[in-house]
């Protein structure tokens, strides 16, 4: 039953997508398109797939993608700077944007036929949509946005709303979600056309207050007592995700469009191959003896081993099963993934001391990050694109596959949820015990990723034990958001926690802390742009591009003497 009902999200998925074109031409143009959705005519239930589907992936391709570089998840050894140096040039909200005008016509229908529970799923997408957004760029349009079918130059060439109002917005559309789904009963749902929750009210009820919380949270520095009375009164409401079944994911199944993005046979695995750990998560997940770290990452082809009755300072030659591999210093990452599954072991031996530099000897190993030379760390005997370094990680096998039970792309979470809660226990707020919900956080975070039995001796670990403090819950935090860094890179920009350090090839020796606007509203909008640009506060790294830097301060952080 459950891969009948993968495949019927599959397939709901992809003519989803292939409405979405016809759907947005119908909203700008007078013609109809007999191949697409009737606006007038619409039903709900075939929009919402075309909005959850995307959502979600968007959403992971950030946090999996260079965001996961900026907070030092994942490094690259290929095509690196954006990810690895944020060399960052416009990055555009289009797509965003295309995925609110189809959430703004499936809440119009859902209006129209008095579908509540519709209306919610509309409301809260749109709380999440905007507050994605607003998160990376900073102003934006909001109340003038998505009205280009109602004429005027206002609608045309929309103004950009402060970032304050825009997250007071955000807020406002999740309240009113939350009293949606509170009223709604089942007219109308399609469970096929849920791609989360399967047309389940309660659940998303769940996740419109749990937004709540994410986003009371975000704006704590800039107004804390809206942010303490919002997040209390949801807490004291009893309505949120409080375990991991509750989760608001996407699954991967493989199938269609529905394929993780680091999937190996796409691109004949280059992506994949270029995608590493990062040695600052690496060494934290390793002195905590971190039962996550072998389901996320995979042990080196090649292990680099001590031997000081070596003659030379190096093998020049891989070792196979202990034997010396005479004119081979590597082989192709597919040959190694056979040759391992098959029982064989690939050392290369170093003499440690004549060597008289450095080489990490771990079964696992990560990147350093924003490094100048990246495919050349750790002593590769073939550095460049065309094959893996051997003596550094990949990913783990599942991270080869264009789905499985463990990859999602996960909106929100009870893993967040309580990490969030801990933290505002700890500033004496009435939400419960700050040490119970930061290990139900911990616990809830090994069940997402199948080591739960593993959580009592985890928590017995140096460094994992609660002592209180607010370093430990944001850096056990940023562990647990591994796939979802753009949440890390939220909480760092706000609380300056974990501490991380930029590379040597970093464009600057701070962390980026937003988005650059796109080239789109620099072309067409360009007075709106102007106008929003004075609102970002330069900072001394902000360089050339000044006001509309990653290195520039939105309304958010300025003034509040965080990250930096």
């Amino acid at each position: 039953m459950k891969t009948v009902l993968r495949i019927k999200k599959i397939l709901t998925i992809c003519f989803g997508i292939l409405t979405l074109a016809a759907c947005d031409e119908q909203l700008t143009e007078l013609n109809q398109n007999p191949n697409g959705l009737d606006p007038e005519t619409a039903n709900p239930n075939m929009i919402m797939p075309a909005v959850l589907g995307p959502a979600a992936q968007n959403y992971l391709n950030l946090g999996f993608g260079n965001i996961a570089g900026v907070m030092q998840h994942t490094q690259k050894d290929g095509w690196f700077e954006g990810h690895n140096n944020y060399d960052w040039n416009a990055q555009e909200w289009t797509d965003w944007y295309g995925l609110l005008r189809n959430n703004t016509l499936m809440y119009d229908r859902a209006v129209v036929l008095d579908w509540k529970f519709h209306q919610g799923v509309a409301m809260t997408m749109k709380g999440f949509i905007f507050g994605t957004i607003t998160d990376f760029w900073g102003n934006a349009p909001y109340t003038d946005a998505l009205k280009g079918d109602e004429g005027g130059l206002n609608y045309e060439f929309p103004e950009f709303d402060n970032q304050e109002v825009i997250y007071e917005g955000v807020i406002d559309d999740l309240r009113e979600a939350v009293s949606l789904f509170a009223e709604a009963d089942d007219n109308g749902i399609s469970e096929a056309s849920d791609l989360y929750y399967g047309g389940n009210i309660a659940s998303w009820r769940q996740f419109a207050n749990s937004l709540l919380i994410r986003y009371y949270m975000r704006i704590s520095e800039k107004n804390p007592a809206v942010a303490r009375s919002g997040l209390e009164a949801v807490v004291s409401s009893g309505v949120y995700i409080k375990n991991p079944a509750d989760d608001a994911t996407l699954e991967y199944t493989g199938g269609g469009s529905d394929i993780w993005p680091s999937e190996y046979a796409g691109d004949n695995g280059t992506s994949f191959r270029n995608l590493k750990p990062c040695q600052t998560l690496v060494d934290q997940l390793r002195a905590t003896n971190d039962p996550r770290m072998s389901v996320w990452f995979a042990t080196v082809h090649c292990q680099w081993v001590a031997d000081p009755t070596l003659t030379t300072k190096v093998d020049e030659f891989i070792r196979k099963d202990g034997e010396i591999q005479t004119g081979v210093t590597s082989l192709t990452d597919l040959n190694y993934v056979e040759e391992i599954a098959a029982g064989h072991v690939f050392t290369r031996h170093y003499n440690p001391n004549t060597f008289g530099g450095t080489i990490d000897n771990n079964e696992i190993v990560g990147l350093p990050p924003g490094l100048m030379q990246p495919s050349s760390y750790n002593l590769n005997p073939t550095p460049g694109q065309v094959l893996e370094n051997q003596h550094v990680s990949q990913l783990a096998g599942i991270y080869r596959q264009g789905g499985g039970d463990l990859l999602k792309a996960r909106l929100i979470s009870a893993a967040e949820i309580s990490f969030t809660l801990a933290e505002a226990a700890l500033n004496g707020w009435s939400v419960g015990d700050a040490q119970a919900h930061y290990e139900s956080a911990i616990r809830f975070s090994l069940e997402n990723w199948g080591v739960e039995d593993q959580y009592d001796t985890f928590m017995a670990e140096d460094g994992v034990a609660f002592d209180g403090t607010l370093e430990q819950i944001m850096e056990q935090k940023w562990v647990a958001s591994w796939t979802s860094a753009s949440e890390a890179w939220f909480d760092w920009r706000r609380t300056g926690l974990p501490s991380l350090a930029p590379g040597p090839a970093s464009i600057q020796p701070v962390l980026p802390v937003r988005f650059n606007y796109g080239s789109d509203e620099i072309n067409n909008n360009e007075a709106n742009y102007r106008e929003a640009l004075n609102s970002l506060e330069i900072t001394p790294y902000s360089g050339p591009r000044e006001n509309d830097s990653q290195w520039s301060k939105t309304w958010l952080l300025q003034g509040t003497g965080y990250p930096w």
